[in-house]
C-alpha cells in the first residue's frame, strides 16, 4: 500500500520503519525542517516501563494542589489557561478513580513492556549504536519518600519488574559520583532499565527507514483532512492533493486539528516539560546512568558525554521559551546530587518541549472508524518508552495481523466511556 504519515518525531519515524520494513511504499510529513524537532528532542530519555503510570491517579488532585504552592513543585499551572486545558482538567479529574486509575495503568504497561522489547529487536537488528546506558534509580530524600513510594513498589511487582529496595550507602556504591552533601535515606534500584538517546535513535533509524525506501518530506504543515477524501493529503498553504490508501496520524499536538474535519474529537493538550543539557566536566563526577529525584520528579541521565536533567510538568502557557524558575529547579537538582558533573559556565542548552497528553493517560492506537485514517498519538510524556511498540501495533493493524498484544482500552472507542 501507498501509505502516508503526518508527523517525523520518534513516533513517526518509528511508524514509519514498522511499515517500511512491511514492504509498504511510505511519504512522511513533518511541518518542522528536520525528525525529532518536538517532543523528541531534549527529553529525559528514560526507558522505565514499570514506572509509566497514569497522570491521572487517586490523590492526584491534592497532589498538584500542594505543588502549586512550592517554588520547586513538580506541576505548575501557567497563565494562559485556555478553555481546551479546562475542560481537559475537567476530565482528567474524573478519571482519578482508583477504577479507572488501574486500568489505565494496566493499558500503559503492557504497552511499555512490549516497546521495551521491540526497540531492542530493532537496535540488534539494524545495529544501532546510540548514546545508551543500563539502569535507572530513584532517590528517596526522606521518610516521607520512602512511604510515599511503597505504592508504586506494589505496581512494580504486579508487572514483574526486578528491583531493589536499597540503602543509602548502596546507592552511592552504584552511583559512586553522588553528593555526601544531600541527605539520601534510601533509593529503588532497577537494573533493567535504561536510558538512551532519543533523537539520535530517531536520526539513525529515519535513516535506516529511508535505505529500504521511506522518502521525508520536510517542511510541510499538512491541512486538516477532508472528510469527503480523508486519506488525501494538501499543504495547509494551498497545494494539489495527493492520494494515498491509508494515512496514519502521528502528527503529536497537531493530530487534535488534523481529524477535527472528520467528526473526531481528540482532547489532547499540550503538557510542557523542561531539560537542561551540558557537557560533562568530570566522568568519574558524573552520573553512570539515570537517576529521578522522586521529591522534585526531576530525572537526571548520562547522554554520552552530556548530562541531562529534565523533569516538571506545566499545564497552560505559551510554547517556546523555557521558564525561568523550572529552569532553577532543574539547577538545584543537578546541584543536589552532582554538583560538579557539568560544565555550566557556558554551552549549556536549555530546552522546553510539549508532550501531547490525553486526560486518562494511554494514547490511541488503531483504526480511527474513518476508512484508511489510523492513529498512533497521545503519548504524553512516555513518549519515548511507548514509540517501538506502538508502530508495531499500528503496522500490524494496517496489515490486519494480530499484534500479538491485548489492545483493551488503546483503540478510539475509549473516548466514548468518559
Amino acid at each position: 500500500m501507498r501509505i502516508a504519515i503526518v508527523g517525523a518525531g520518534v513516533i513517526g519515524v518509528t511508524t514509519a520503519w514498522e511499515l517500511t520494513r512491511d514492504g509498504h511504499e511510505v511519504d512522511v510529513f513533518e511541518r518542522r525542517n528536520a525528525a525529532a524537532e518536538e517532543a523528541s528532542f531534549a527529553n529525559a530519555g528514560v526507558i522505565a516501563p514499570g514506572y509509566v503510570t497514569p497522570w491521572a491517579a487517586p490523590g492526584m488532585a491534592g497532589k498538584v494542589l500542594r505543588s502549586l504552592f512550592s517554588s520547586h513543585g513538580a506541576v505548575k499551572l501557567r497563565w494562559p489557561l485556555g478553555g481546551s486545558e479546562l475542560e481537559w482538567m475537567s476530565r482528567w479529574r474524573r478519571a482519578c478513580t482508583l477504577e479507572t486509575y488501574l486500568r489505565n495503568r494496566a493499558r500503559l504497561q503492557r504497552l511499555a513492556f512490549y516497546s521495551r522489547g521491540r526497540l531492542h529487536d530493532i537496535a540488534t537488528e539494524r545495529e544501532l549504536v546510540y548514546e545508551r546506558t543500563q539502569g535507572y534509580m530513584v532517590l528517596l530524600r526522606g521518610k516521607t519518600e520512602q512511604k510515599l513510594v511503597q505504592a508504586g513498589l506494589e505496581v512494580l511487582r504486579s508487572a514483574g519488574t526486578r528491583f531493589r529496595e536499597i540503602d543509602a550507602d548502596e546507592a552511592r556504591r552504584i552511583e559512586p559520583a553522588l553528593s555526601t552533601e544531600t541527605e539520601l535515606a534510601g533509593a529503588i534500584h532497577l537494573p533493567d532499565d535504561e536510558v538512551g538517546n532519543c533523537r539520535q535513535f530517531v536520526m539513525l533509524l529515519k535513516r535506516e527507514a529511508e535505505s529500504l525506501g521511506a522518502q521525508f518530506h520536510f517542511g510541510c504543515d499538512i491541512a486538516p483532512l477532508d472528510r469527503a477524501r480523508p486519506r488525501s493529503l494538501s499543504l495547509a498553504s494551498g497545494s494539489p492533493a495527493l492520494d494515498f490508501d491509508a494515512v496514519v496520524i502521528c502528527a503529536g499536538l497537531g493530530c487534535a486539528e488534523l481529524l477535527r474535519p472528520l467528526g473526531l474529537h481528540i482532547p489532547l493538550v499540550p503538557v510542557y516539560g523542561h531539560s537542561l543539557s551540558a557537557a560533562v566536566a568530570e566522568s568519574d563526577l558524573a552520573p553512570a546512568s539515570a537517576v529521578m529525584d522522586e521529591r522534585f520528579k526531576v530525572a537526571i541521565s548520562r547522554m554520552g558525554m552530556r548530562v541531562r536533567v529534565a523533569g516538571g510538568a506545566e499545564l497552560g502557557g505559551m510554547a517556546g521559551q523555557p521558564h525561568a524558575n523550572a529552569v532553577k529547579t532543574l539547577f538545584k537538582v543537578l546541584h543536589d546530587w552532582f554538583p560538579a558533573a557539568a560544565r555550566l559556565n557556558a554551552g549549556v542548552q536549555t530546552w522546553k518541549g510539549a508532550r501531547p497528553m490525553l486526560p486518562d493517560g494511554p494514547p490511541l492506537l488503531g483504526a480511527s472508524g474513518v476508512p484508511g485514517v489510523w492513529l498512533n498519538l497521545g503519548h504524553g510524556s512516555s513518549g519515548w518508552a511507548l514509540s517501538c511498540g506502538s508502530a508495531r501495533v499500528v503496522a500490524d493493524l494496517i496489515a490486519g495481523q494480530d499484534p500479538g498484544i491485548d489492545l483493551e482500552g488503546l483503540g478510539v472507542e475509549r473516548l466514548r466511556e468518559d
